[in-house]
């Protein structure tokens, strides 16, 4: 039998909260999950919910159906966010027009998937999630190009703001609404700033290390030039002279710090530029 010592010491589950009406969905993902090691707590409705978490519950993440009876799921995130529950969201719904996607990300969902996509890919959002957590709380011990969060887990970089708990982002201080996978993006391409990065390393942020998609080899790069494409269009909606996310066309794509705006500690930490990336921004 394990001692009370070695139970204590154990890493703790990730705790994933599901909210739908739709017992044999909720049962079913719940079971998928826990066999993944998360724990899962579920809800029928909204209510109850909103009751679970102002009770002073603890939880990782959430997965939110939008159509409830009752309180719905963006009016559940509403609540949430009004009462100062930063709890990360992601919507599963069979809602697929973008005005559903921007409303949840206005008010603080950090993605929204559709409910057909594969278990592999809400088990990879959820791996964002708890990851970023692992990484925040060990912002002290930082492989080589990453940079510190400071003491309120924020990161910056130059006009671009990080704020790792809750993953928003920030352009001279309006927020973007990023997805959580675009929201990976951009903290990777931050670390390697000024260096090229490949279509792989950018899709296996998002899919996994060596996932395949697409037709071909090198199918997956559509895919990616899809995400830039998304993100490159959510920072213009910001400002209109965004220019930071360069092409190297036939390879990839690099961030581009302006001269002098980080200080020399930033700019060691993310090394020498390396290659001539091409300076367009449409091409690919």
């Amino acid at each position: 039998m394990m001692s009370l010592a070695a139970r204590v010491q154990e890493p703790q589950a990730a705790r994933v909260v599901i909210v739908d009406d739709d017992d044999l969905f909720r049962e079913s993902l719940g079971l998928n999950l826990a066999e993944e090691g998360y724990d899962v707590v579920d809800f029928p409705d909204g209510e109850s919910v909103l009751t679970f978490f102002h009770e002073g519950n603890p939880a990782d993440a959430v997965l939110l159906d939008w159509r409830m009876p009752g309180l719905d799921g963006l009016g559940v995130l509403r609540r949430l966010r009004e009462t100062r529950v930063e709890t990360p969201v992601i919507f599963l719904t069979m809602l697929s027009d973008e005005i559903y996607e921007e409303a949840a990300l206005k008010w603080g969902a950090v993605d929204f998937i559709d409910k057909s996509r594969r278990l592999q890919i809400i088990l990879g959002r959820l791996k964002l999630i708890t990851d970023g957590a692992k990484a925040l709380a060990g912002a002290g011990s930082l492989s080589e190009g990453e940079i510190a969060a400071d003491a309120t887990g924020k990161v910056r970089r130059g006009p671009l703001e990080l704020k790792l708990g809750i993953h928003r982002a920030l352009w001279r201080e309006a927020q973007v609404d990023l997805t959580l996978s675009e929201f990976a993006i951009i903290r990777f391409m931050i670390t390697q700033a000024g260096r090229d990065v490949t279509y792989r390393q950018i899709y296996d942020i998002v899919r996994g290390k060596d996932f395949v998609a697409g037709f071909g080899e090198d199918g997956y790069r559509a895919n990616v030039r899809s995400f830039i494409k998304r993100i490159r269009k959510k920072f213009r909606d910001t400002d209109e002279d965004f220019d930071r996310i360069e092409n190297y066309p036939g390879f990839g794509y690099r961030w581009r710090d302006e001269a002098g705006e980080l200080g020399a500690e930033a700019k060691s930490a993310a090394g020498a530029p390396a290659g001539q990336a091409g300076a367009g921004n449409e091409a690919e």
